[in-house]
């Protein structure tokens, strides 16, 4: 039977509930975005964030959580103020102010901030809630005021010859680019054409320029994905980059064209035009094709025979003759190490292979995540004398994912940090949960990433110039990490400062949807 005690008990525990539910439905029904960090974290990683600054800063939640507020800034790393939020953040302070943001597409934005701190019964700081409003409508009225009162003479005296510069500027552009180039009009007439475009298109200037673009050959250019490129996409984006269109042409037959559209903002006739690049990836994409099929046949033909060797030679070692001298040993030990780096290679070109085919296949099951970190880096450890592995952090759960596809990203972020860090003696692997997800840091003190090489360097077979002068290898095995993470619902990415070593991480949801 319950007691008065139990019925009020029930009743406050009820209206918390009720409290707590209402209050996230209105902090998920705010316009603001809002986000709240972990201090208590390594870097201060997001560990939720509303539907608002998902819409404001473009990026899905599976994007945000984990990384540090940082990287709404890109390479825009010099505003002061990333300063003052640097300094609110030590001292536990609240402060306000507005900076410059990029969206995932990479537009700018202008984001009103506002953080504080939230602390706990000892007055310790234990989180940070940051409110942002996108001001850059403000921002873009007040730097119009500004730019049209300082320039308005100069532009009255200038502009004949501004819009007669721009026409012979533009026209020299499009005719000396090796790529076709249309300028289009409002209605998607073609204003312009260049000679790349005529020679691979097979047509002349006079049937092109004053024609509808749909209308060009016969009608050959009434494609759909064009059309959703030019209408649909275009007056919401601008630019937009490396829109992928495949069609057969009647008279030059099938056609793998990159398309890039941006609007020409110049005044007078041209004003509310497009620029229209069209890039034939025809050929190049073949050319992977086939690169792709010659990875694959060479792989699987070098692994029977490979593995035969491999037998052999482990036979060998365990018939050694009592009376045979060390150096036989030695050379035998080297060529049973030399043919598990090939091994390696063979495994990895299939893993590519795989991917590209779509044939990776994830057999996820729950497993203790802690516990297969610190077993990957004993396993790490024990071949490696000159470098400390330290894992810092923990999660305590069970995640549901393929083990051994998340040992071998584990495993090559490893190696990568031990291999590009001869000269340091530490790598440090610190595990955290941030809300829905588990995130792995791995960070070494090694030569660094340039921000240039950082944008490619999930690439496949990519190496930057310097690595690739000192240290051997194909640019795989970042590009199958990438892959995994992705095949499972997760992010991965790079922090980096040249000579000042990396940071790699990933996150991995906890209990995937599918």
């Amino acid at each position: 039977m319950s007691t008065p005690d139990n019925e009020k008990f029930h009743f406050a525990n009820n209206n918390i509930r009720q409290d707590f539910d209402l209050l996230t439905r209105a902090i998920d029904a705010s316009v603001s975005g809002i986000i709240i960090t972990d201090n208590r974290e390594p870097d201060n990683p997001i560990i939720y964030c509303n539907s608002a600054f998902e819409k404001i800063s473009g990026y899905t939640r599976s994007e945000i959580i984990g990384h540090n507020c940082r990287f709404l800034q890109w390479e825009d790393r010099s505003q002061k103020e990333r300063s003052i939020i640097r300094e609110a953040v030590s001292q536990g302070k609240s402060c306000t102010l507005e900076i410059r943001n990029y969206r995932k597409n990479g537009d700018l934005f202008w984001n009103e901030l506002f953080i504080s701190p939230v602390v706990d019964e000892n007055n310790n700081v234990t989180h940070f809630i940051g409110v942002q409003h996108d001001v850059s409508q403000r921002k873009k009225v007040e730097q119009d005021l500004w730019q049209q009162q300082e320039v308005m003479e100069r532009q009255i005296v200038k502009r004949a010859n501004s819009l007669r510069e721009s026409e012979v500027f533009l026209t020299s552009i499009i005719q000396t680019v090796r790529e076709s180039l249309l300028v289009l009009d409002p209605d998607f007439c073609v204003v312009s054409a260049n000679d790349h475009f005529t020679k691979t298109f097979k047509v002349t200037s006079e049937e092109t320029v004053g024609t509808k673009l749909y209308e060009l050959g016969n009608h050959q250019w009434d494609i759909p994905k064009l059309r959703e490129l030019l209408v649909d996409i275009l007056p919401t984006n601008n630019p937009v980059e490396d829109f992928e269109v495949e069609y057969d042409f009647p008279h030059i037959g099938r056609k793998l064209m990159l398309l890039n559209a941006y609007r020409i903002e110049l005044e007078g006739q041209f004003k509310d035009q497009i620029l229209l690049a069209i890039e034939d990836i025809t050929e190049k994409r073949e050319i992977e094709r086939r690169k792709d099929d010659f990875l694959s046949i060479a792989s699987h033909e070098l692994k029977t025979p490979l593995t035969t060797i491999k037998g052999y030679v482990q036979a060998m070692e365990r018939m050694i003759p009592e009376n045979a001298g060390e150096r036989f040993a030695n050379m035998l030990g080297k060529t049973s190490q030399y043919l598990d780096r090939l091994d390696n290679l063979i495994a990895e070109l299939l893993d590519v292979s795989r991917i590209q085919t779509g044939n990776i296949e994830l057999h996820k099951m729950p497993f203790d995540f802690d516990k297969m970190v610190k077993e990957t880096v004993d396993i790490i450890q024990s071949a490696s004398g000159n470098h400390q592995i330290q894992i810092t952090g923990n999660s305590e759960i069970l995640v549901s994912a393929d083990e051994s596809h998340i040992i071998q990203v584990l495993n090559n972020l490893l190696s990568n940090a031990i291999k590009y860090a001869p000269k340091a003696d530490k790598v440090r692997v610190h595990i955290s949960k941030v809300s829905e997800f588990v995130k792995v840091s791995v960070t070494d003190k090694g030569m660094g990433i340039s921000a240039e090489d950082q944008k490619k360097i999930f690439e496949r077979f990519f190496r930057a110039v310097e690595i690739q002068q000192s240290f051997p290898g194909m640019g795989i095995g970042l590009y199958i990490c990438e892959q995994i993470i992705k095949n499972h619902n997760g992010t991965i990415w790079v922090e980096s400062e040249k000579g000042k070593g990396s940071t790699f991480s990933f996150t991995l949801p906890i209990n995937p949807t599918n």
